[in-house]
């Protein structure tokens, strides 16, 4: 007997529809499972049959094949486990037909038939165009953030077949877990010393707009970038759906719902460029800048990172997605993020500017390589951060709080949305022409920069945005001024660590 039942797989960061047909016939006893599963769904084999025997049922003593169609998408995972199980009872007409239809199930089988939570039940649920859906107990918070059908759940397999056939009733979902302990936001009025800093912190977040921060330890780059996620914006809807999936796909989802604070991401210095942008030799997982989505990528100590770590960057801090290519795989994952990164002027961290410098020519140079020319060109704030004054320190008067730097942060995402996008960063160049005009001097000054080679062509549309952003947090309407762009020019300075390379 023939038997067929809808479920779902994950691939990236997607859902695909995943029809399991299972038959039944006569001949020497065994289980072939076909249509390009991986190693962890051909094992369902052993999961589904020690399932079902623990659960009561018999395990067929004759030629069971499974197809997973369609056949030309690798099938990853134990999301399937369930939709084999009930598809081997119905094909064995242990179960009739009538209680699967219009069902679909998803979920892993364990050696005694209980059902447990699967990654990337999200995006799976979204590929799944069942009228009703089975899931395990632990994944029907997840499932129901999409919200458009019955979700139902069960325990075990036993206590599902008899909800199926009526025999007992349906067991109640668990209650929606308790909303996760916010941490604390960091405030911004702890910072003293560094106005100019605070400054382009601002900037950064109402603009999103990419910010290296190098200076020596211990002035304060770290601090400084921790409170920027206190001023970004509560994600929309459709961002925190995304976000959302994402993480669902790589299985750290929090409890609580829809991801509507900006990610945070703060990888440590030896990730790989697989940790990073993501990928892997089967099963394509997300990567930390697809992690960030929607946030913040903060790299700290960016000089020690590798250079095919950094270099991975470029094309996904241009296009907001990353497109991960294997021989048989191709998926492109979304990865629009704000790059915040903080270096020391050289590897012993003192810079030769300070005088204290004691760092060999070759260590000098060799520090400098890891950040190529492109990936600097990518940042629109570069800021040399000092050592504060210690009177500063202790007797500074207060400075903004974080609340009152978030309003001016929202105004100013505001009027880019009114422009049509999410930030001024993401202006194009047209759109940036028309919606953002320059007064006469402002275009002197952008036009002798280029003539000078002191400004790329990309780096003169990440100036003016950059002086779109100052204009909006001053409230100014009309052509951009000189002022503005002398602004932008003075936080994207030439960093500390090429200046101090070429000090005697």
């Amino acid at each position: 007997m023939l038997a067929t039942v809808p479920s779902a797989t994950l691939f990236g960061v997607d859902g695909v529809g995943v029809t399991v047909e299972v038959h039944v016939a006569r001949g020497l006893p065994g289980f072939t499972v076909v249509g390009l599963p991986d190693t962890s769904c051909r094992e369902s084999r052993d999961r589904v049959r020690a399932a079902l025997l623990t659960s009561g049922f018999s395990w067929p003593d004759s030629r069971t094949t499974v197809n997973l169609a369609p056949t030309t998408v690798r099938k990853i995972g134990s999301a399937l486990d369930l939709a084999i199980a009930i598809g081997v009872l119905v094909a064995s007409e242990q179960l009739s037909p009538s209680a699967i239809e219009g069902r679909a199930f998803l979920g892993e089988l364990g050696l005694d038939g209980t059902l447990r939570h699967v990654a990337g039940v999200l995006p799976i649920i979204e590929a799944i165009d069942a009228p009703e859906i089975i899931v395990p107990p632990g994944s029907v918070h997840e499932a129901s953030l999409v919200g458009d059908r019955p979700i139902r759940c069960a325990p075990d397999l036993r206590s599902l077949i008899d909800a199926l056939t009526a025999e007992s009733p349906w067991p109640r979902p668990p209650e929606d877990p308790a909303e996760p302990l916010v941490a604390a936001v960091p405030e911004l009025a702890e910072v003293r010393g560094h106005q100019v800093a605070r400054t382009a912190l601002e900037i950064a977040a109402a603009g999103g707009h990419n910010l290296l921060m190098v200076g020596p330890p211990g002035a304060g780059k770290t601090m400084l970038a921790h409170r920027l996620s206190g001023l970004l914006p509560e994600l929309d809807d459709a961002l925190a759906l995304e976000a959302t999936r994402v993480h669902s796909a790589a299985g750290v989802l929090p409890p609580g719902g829809l991801i509507r604070r900006p990610p945070w991401r703060a990888p440590h210095h030896g990730t790989s460029a697989v940790a990073m942008v993501g990928g892997g030799s089967q099963r394509l997982r997300p990567g930390e800048i697809s992690l960030a989505h929607g946030g913040v990528l903060f790299l700290d100590e960016l000089g020690e990172f590798s250079a095919v770590v950094l270099d991975a960057l470029r094309q996904p801090l241009e296009e907001g997605v990353i497109r991960i290519a294997r021989a048989e795989t191709r998926v492109e994952v979304p990865a629009d993020f704000l790059l915040v990164a903080a270096m020391n002027p050289c590897p012993c961290g003192e810079g030769v500017t300070a005088g204290a410098c004691r760092c060999t020519d070759r260590a000098l140079d060799r520090y400098r390589r890891r950040v190529s020319g492109p990936l600097l060109d990518r940042f629109d704030l570069r800021l040399d951060v000092h050592r504060p004054d210690p009177r500063a320190l202790l007797h500074g008067d207060a400075a903004e709080c974080t609340a009152v730097v978030a309003a001016r942060v929202r105004s100013v995402r505001a009027r880019a949305r009114a422009r049509g996008v999410a930030t001024n960063a993401a202006l194009t160049g047209s759109a940036l022409e028309r919606l953002a005009p320059l007064s006469a001097g402002a275009s002197a000054l952008l036009e002798r920069a280029l003539e000078s080679g002191s400004l790329t062509a990309r780096g003169l549309r990440r100036i003016w945005r950059v002086a779109l952003t100052i204009a909006d947090l001053a409230d100014h309407d009309g052509p951009l001024t000189a002022e503005h762009v002398a602004s932008a020019f003075h936080l994207r300075a030439e960093p500390a660590f090429l200046r101090s390379s070429m000090a005697p």
